[in-house]
């Protein structure tokens, strides 16, 4: 398996179609794009991708190999600008972590205005689970992340950016999908899909939410991260609650619903240590308001 293989499956992905990945993505044949990703799913054991004649759709095991492939590049693309920043070491250097799932929407942005300021500054780029970033952020390896408001780090201080709602996430062909907008108290006698441990700021949100809603829900499985909590939707028929940024990873054979009345949300935040001294960070907490305001119009 080369990189080319994961950066081929995941331009695929992306475009929903093997014929768009190819021409206007990948600048290749279709024919050779087919090969390779075939390639990639006889050495991975797996069908990762369905054929339809209105494009592809992922598989559940594609949907769990995407998440990693996505990791895997990213992790990649660190380990370059790790090693170049550590060939040109008179520029300075920064660190940034997202949690995954999120460098999609804040990384371009956030990129743009340090380099419009700083033009000649390394940024390291890493993205990993919430209380991963935390820890980071405390043993200074990380500079600056965007996570969650992480409990008992009392050596960091976190910076509001927004308020993520969370969203009813189910099959698309459940019966729930066919209501606008679904309420706490249609979500009792479904199987239900929480998140694990790996998300502790986030499994306390959901769980207050369903308490206060008054509806007493034991949870049939819980997912480490998103492509996981996906495909047990899918594969169970199951409901879960996420943010709402989980909307722009879902499949075809899943959606979303919103719930009625008070919508929960958890706060997407800016951590950093509060010693820390660097320049470019202060930079960037200078400029936090204009990194909302320009995230808010690329997605509306």
């Amino acid at each position: 398996m080369e990189l080319r293989h994961l950066r081929y499956f995941v331009a695929v992905a992306d475009a929903g179609s093997l014929t768009v990945a190819a021409q206007r993505m990948l600048h290749t044949s279709q024919p050779s794009l087919s090969r390779q990703i075939r390639d990639l799913e006889n050495e991975v054991g797996a069908q990762l991708l369905t054929r339809r004649a209105r494009g592809i759709e992922l598989t559940p095991a594609g949907r769990a190999f995407l998440d990693h492939a996505r990791l895997v590049l990213s992790q990649v693309e660190a380990a370059a600008e790790a090693a170049r920043s550590v060939a040109r070491p008179a520029k300075p250097c920064f660190s940034m972590g997202f949690l995954t799932g999120h460098e999609l929407t804040w990384m371009p942005e956030a990129l743009q205005i340090l380099r419009d300021e700083l033009p000649n500054i390394d940024v390291i780029i890493s993205s990993q689970y919430s209380p991963q970033l935390a820890s980071a952020l405390v043993k200074g390896t990380v500079d600056a992340a965007f996570l969650r408001r992480e409990r008992g780090v009392p050596d960091l201080a976190f910076r509001l950016l927004v308020k993520e709602s969370l969203v009813v996430v189910l099959p698309s062909d459940h019966h729930l999908a066919a209501l606008k907008a679904i309420s706490p108290k249609d979500l009792v006698g479904e199987t239900f899909v929480t998140v694990s441990d790996t998300a502790p700021v986030l499994r306390v949100v959901i769980d207050n939410y369903l308490k206060q809603s008054g509806i007493n829900i034991t949870p049939d499985h819980e997912a480490d991260h998103l492509s996981m909590g996906m495909s047990l939707i899918a594969s169970t028929r199951g409901v879960g609650l996420l943010p709402a940024y989980a909307q722009n990873f879902l499949p075809r054979s899943v959606t979303s619903r919103p719930l009625k009345g008070d919508t929960p949300t958890i706060d997407l935040v800016l951590g950093y240590k509060k010693s820390n001294q660097s320049p470019i960070l202060k930079l960037l907490l200078s400029r936090l308001n204009e990194l909302v305001a320009r995230v808010l119009r690329r997605t509306r």
